[in-house]
């Protein structure tokens, strides 16, 4: 079971938001690049980053910062936010990206995100961010007709290396996973999935791994980290089933 770690980065700076308000962000680190290798020293063996402001604009924005990243940290990078064509995710595979989510691309084109994990396989995963039970677009400030189990079930059989389901109800409020609908999604198709959004203390660890959460393959873990709630030895010994 992966814990990956959260950076979000807005104006170059490594931020967490409440509920994917830009209005709602708190600096955490000024230097996202020596949070990254903080991560990797702490023990985290896969690393999650969001492009906030590029999910906004529709195309990268804080490319430097994502750069400078790479450069700082040996682990697999799983980047999201902005990632709209194939020649955009060729560039970040190419650069040293591991994985490229990709979200809004899934409801408008998802002939694109077929044909991108047809060329990449095992580098494409799909981001479902899910608010009141319809997947959110645009840095989620746009809500689709779609639900989260109907968009999944589009990307079956095309290649897509997991998909990374975010309750944004929940996301940065330390309310605890939304571990019943995660798991339902699981439970419904053959495509690995990851948990995000409200991770808040060792219980949802453990929670993670219990039998009926054996079909996910991790969690995203953000301000818990950020504000110390989760201890990341503590978390990551038991995530690996070793004693805390």
């Amino acid at each position: 079971m992966i814990l990956f770690p959260a950076i979000d980065l807005k104006d170059g700076k490594c931020v967490r938001l409440q509920q994917g308000d830009m209005a709602r962000a708190t600096i955490f680190n000024h230097d996202p690049a020596q949070q990254a290798a903080q991560f990797e020293a702490q023990g985290f063996r896969y690393l999650h980053i969001v492009d906030l402001d590029g999910a906004f604009a529709g195309q990268p924005v804080n490319a430097a910062a994502v750069e400078r990243i790479l450069e700082a940290v040996g682990m697999p990078v799983q980047l999201g936010g902005g990632i709209r064509d194939l020649a955009r995710v060729e560039d970040w595979l190419e650069k040293g990206i591991t994985r490229v989510i990709l979200g809004t691309a899934a409801v408008r084109d998802p002939a694109f995100v077929k044909e991108a994990a047809r060329r990449f396989p095992g580098r494409v995963a799909v981001g479902l961010d899910a608010k009141d039970g319809r997947v959110a677009v645009e840095g989620w400030a746009e809500t689709s007709d779609l639900t989260a189990l109907e968009l999944a079930q589009r990307f079956e059989d095309a290649g897509v290396a997991a998909i990374i389901y975010t309750d944004i109800a929940r996301d940065g409020l330390l309310k605890g996973l939304n571990l019943d609908a995660t798991i339902g999604l699981a439970d419904a198709i053959s495509i690995p999935v990851i948990a995000s959004g409200g991770l808040a203390s060792l219980d949802d660890v453990k929670a993670l791994l219990e039998p009926r959460a054996a079909k996910l393959e991790g969690a995203i873990t953000g301000r818990a980290l950020y504000d110390g709630r989760l201890d990341p030895r503590a978390a990551l010994a038991l995530a690996a089933g070793l004693p805390a």
